[in-house]
């Protein structure tokens, strides 16, 4: 495989031990945050390759114990800290049972990163507060992954593409935290007030709106949520939609977007509008990154403007965030 543009060396070297015997199959493992970015990824893999894959919260990967894991496996797992249990589980696991292992952390040198047979390094802006530039995100990392595998097992090559998108990932961020914020301080106030609030999306996004609703709202603020994927929103969960009940909706621009334009409808038929807080990708400037990649992209700016939502809530709720956590690292459990 020859590339037009490298990837990260950590990226490279794990790509390099897999050019000779490339996988047969993908699993994406991890827990939390970890694994709302497992979502893209596969969304990423699907698009572009047809080497099959699966998705999994690291305990429940280890419980299955699916059949098909072996020695033509690689499983692709994620931690922040690299110390999460289940997921360090989930490693020794597919180890054990003759897998390949790709681990994604902070931390290379931390147990997850010495439990895998590669580790891959990113930054992480949101437990050490230092902002980052996006192409060194989670996100970014596991994008080059994925995409190595592409060029592996599809022969084609769009890592040129890729890189030159996450140069330009950053600054779209920074446009959109501008267009977005008046939004958020009209919105944020109401919100604020909410018991409940959902979050809805599909594709690529789906991830985000899971993380934002477990990770963010429930996590950090104590608000009762969850995120429901746009098609499924009209076999069940349609119906708590009232002119009180808040939403948070990811118009992507993704092939799935007509998924989320349609519950977009829904949600203003039977809904308030000041109560749905819509993000759409169709309103940001999003020069530098190619159309190829804008779909897949566009979670991470939803995801990003979002924490500065989260903070302007948590100000008017006078609710810390991740510092007012009772349980997570705290106690044993």
């Amino acid at each position: 495989m020859t590339q037009a543009t490298p990837f990260h060396p950590d990226v490279e070297s794990a790509l390099s031990a897999l050019r000779a015997t490339p996988p047969a199959r993908v699993y994406f493992v991890a827990c939390g945050g970890s694994l709302s970015i497992m979502y893209p990824a596969k969304f990423l893999l699907d698009q572009h390759a047809a080497i099959p894959s699966d998705l999994f919260n690291g305990a429940e990967f280890t419980a299955r114990a699916p059949k098909g894991l072996g020695k033509d496996s690689l499983v692709i797992l994620c931690s922040m800290t690299g110390t999460t249990k289940e997921t360090l589980a989930a490693a020794e696991f597919a180890r054990s049972r003759g897998a390949r292992t790709v681990g994604l952390t902070t931390e290379t040198g931390s147990p997850l990163g010495k439990a895998c047979d590669h580790a891959i390094g990113f930054e992480a802006p949101y437990t050490t507060g230092v902002p980052i530039d996006a192409k060194n995100s989670n996100y970014a990392r596991i994008y080059q992954l994925v995409m190595g595998l592409v060029a592996l097992t599809e022969g084609t090559d769009y890592s040129q593409a890729l890189m030159s998108s996450l140069a330009a990932l950053q600054p779209a961020i920074d446009r959109a935290h501008t267009a977005f914020a008046p939004r958020f301080a009209d919105f944020a106030p109401r919100f604020a007030k909410q018991e409940v609030i959902y979050t809805v999306a599909s594709g690529a996004s789906f991830g985000a709106a899971y993380s934002f609703a477990i990770c963010v709202l429930m996590e950090m603020q104590w608000i009762n949520s969850q995120a429901i994927h746009a098609n499924e929103f009209f076999h069940g969960p349609f119906e708590v939609v009232d002119k009180d009940r808040a939403f948070i909706l990811l118009k992507g621009c993704d092939s799935t977007r007509p998924l989320e334009d349609r519950a977009d409808t829904f949600l203003h038929r039977f809904g308030a509008a000041e109560n749905i807080l819509v993000l759409d990708a169709a309103s940001l400037d999003l020069t530098g990154i190619d159309p190829m990649f804008q779909g897949n992209l566009a979670p991470l700016i939803f995801f990003d403007t979002l924490w500065r939502f989260a903070y302007q809530v948590a100000d008017l709720r006078q609710h810390e965030m991740l510092e007012g956590r009772r349980y997570m690292k705290k106690l044993s459990y």
